[in-house]
């Protein structure tokens, strides 16, 4: 895509949120050409002041403009899009989720997978009424009512899920005690699972 084009459309949406009381927008290009957004870095911009999202299509945009304009470069994944607009719209839903008052209850992105307060682990699993469904019953832990006992199922089940599903997540973390006691049980369980 033609730098010239791009770098008046880029003036006028920075114009534009100037005119809204943003200081500075940051300009972020997306490309499969950089490493894979992260958590982290969706919470990095759901902190910045404004965005302005540059998407290319096909072969991408004159370097030059990217060079000039750009100030972070993000990808959704090691794959290729025919443009960039999916990509942003994929980074703005993670971003805006974020922000004060986007969700109904504020505390449901503070317990998401990858959140720091979950210490990057992915999410524990979820049930909802009926206590039977399909056979199957809600694990009687959720039904006890005690508050302990539900937040230790929960921080197992989120190891658990997490070492079953991305071991890569638990590569030099360093652990407490509880922790370590519970990834033990963890594997004590896959071990006797596996020789079934």
């Amino acid at each position: 895509m033609m730098a010239e084009p791009l770098n008046a459309a880029l003036d006028a949406a920075i114009e534009k949120q100037v005119a809204n009381g943003v200081t500075k927008p940051k300009v972020v290009y997306l490309t499969p050409q950089v490493r894979p957004m992260t958590d982290a870095g969706i919470r990095e911009l759901a902190a910045e002041d404004g965005l302005v999202f540059l998407c290319g299509r096909y072969e991408g945009i004159d370097e030059r403009l990217i060079e000039a304009r750009v100030d972070l470069e993000v990808s959704i994944g090691d794959y290729v899009l025919s443009g960039g607009e999916l990509a942003a719209m994929v980074i703005i839903d993670a971003t805006v989720r974020l922000l004060p008052g986007v969700l109904g209850d504020g505390q449901s992105a503070v317990e998401d997978s990858f959140s720091p307060t979950r210490d990057g682990l992915l999410d524990h699993p979820h049930y909802t009424r009926p206590e039977v469904w399909n056979g199957v019953a809600v694990p009687a832990t959720l039904m006890s009512g005690d508050h302990a006992k539900i937040d230790a199922w929960r921080r197992k089940e989120a190891l658990k899920r997490t070492t079953e599903r991305r071991a890569d997540l638990l590569e030099g973390k360093s652990w407490g005690k509880q922790d370590l006691k519970l990834l033990d049980e963890i594997g004590q369980e896959q071990q006797q699972g596996s020789k079934k």
